[in-house]
């Protein structure tokens, strides 16, 4: 049986909302989908074995649009495993000359994978954002997410990252953690859960960090395929439906946000990157564009995965958007 009867724009206009793009700020790059990880949960469908990575004159021309760019404040890297691509330390070194900050979204096993041993050291000399995923504060539950062995190599990547200065008081040096719940529901409150992190991993492990992000996992690609295996596809939709928060959905992040992906398309997050939905509909590349700063206004495109991140407290790649 087919699900998804639920119609975004319709719930839009039944509460009087206009979610047109404003003045981008953040530029996600989503530079392939190669990672030493296949996450039971990811929406980029990523893992070892695939071959879709950005290229040398991909990064060469975002460099230059976003040199253009003034209005981007951000360049936040994502994959896969972002930083197992090639020219994933050129894109990142080359935006913080340019006054952008950068974030990478690090799953911290990276960090013992061959070649990559001094990339802790490379990502704090460039003053770089780490986002990282630990799914839980307990072994049992990361490793069913993310494999066996993951939880205790993501414990040594954050103490690490903590010796280096990450995670502590240095402004420079942010550090947070990322929190997907294992099945179909939403996410605890992001600031009770952060609390709890924080108490078990001070306790458990001398692990600090800074803040704690709480995202909903949207119904597409590997999640998709997991609930419906497990029947559980119109309940977990009907939840994100009846859960819709209009206070949400005004903040929602692609209002102000670019996503690009690996061949150079451009779109409106990196959800719509993965089903193939263009930016405004409309089918635009890297090089058919000079700034990024001319995408203040335009519709944004929306469809029935939205529901995920305007749910409760809402959904960003910065977590709750109400709390």
């Amino acid at each position: 049986m087919k699900i998804m009867p639920f119609n975004f724009h319709n719930t839009l206009k039944e509460y009087n909302l206009t979610l047109d793009r404003i003045t981008p700020e953040i530029l996600q790059v989503n530079v392939g989908k190669l990672c030493n990880q296949a996450c039971l949960h990811c929406h980029v469908e990523a893992g070892p074995k695939k071959k879709e990575v950005i290229k040398s004159d991909t990064v060469d021309r975002i460099i230059e649009v976003l040199a253009n760019s003034p209005n981007i404040k951000t360049v936040d890297i994502t994959g896969g495993a972002p930083e197992i691509v090639p020219d994933f330390r050129r894109l990142a070194s080359e935006s913080v000359k340019l006054g952008k900050h950068v974030i990478d979204r690090c799953n911290l096993t990276i960090f013992f994978e061959k070649g990559h041993e001094d990339l802790p050291q490379f990502l704090k000399e460039h003053s770089i954002e780490v986002i990282a995923s630990l799914p839980c504060y307990s072994r049992d539950n990361v490793d069913k997410q993310r494999g066996t062995g993951a939880f205790d190599k993501s414990i040594e990547g954050l103490l690490i990252l903590n010796e280096l200065g990450y995670g502590k008081d240095d402004p420079k040096l942010p550090l947070h953690l990322v929190y997907n719940p294992l099945g179909p529901s939403l996410p605890p409150a992001e600031n009770q859960l952060e609390e709890t992190y924080k108490k078990n991993l001070q306790e458990d492990f001398g692990i600090f960090f800074n803040r704690l992000f709480t995202i909903t996992n949207v119904p597409i690609k590997r999640f998709l395929h997991q609930i419906k295996r497990e029947g559980k596809e119109e309940e977990y939709m009907e939840l994100l439906v009846s859960s819709f928060n209009p206070h949400a959905a005004e903040k929602v992040m692609c209002r102000n946000l670019i996503s690009i992906g690996w061949e150079g398309g451009l779109f409106d997050c990196d959800f719509n990157q993965m089903l193939n939905l263009p930016i405004g509909g409309k089918k635009v590349t890297i090089w058919d564009i000079d700034s990024f700063d001319n995408f203040n206004s335009g519709k944004i495109t929306f469809d029935s995965h939205c529901y995920a991140c305007t749910a409760g407290a809402g959904s960003s790649c910065s977590g709750s958007l109400l709390e």
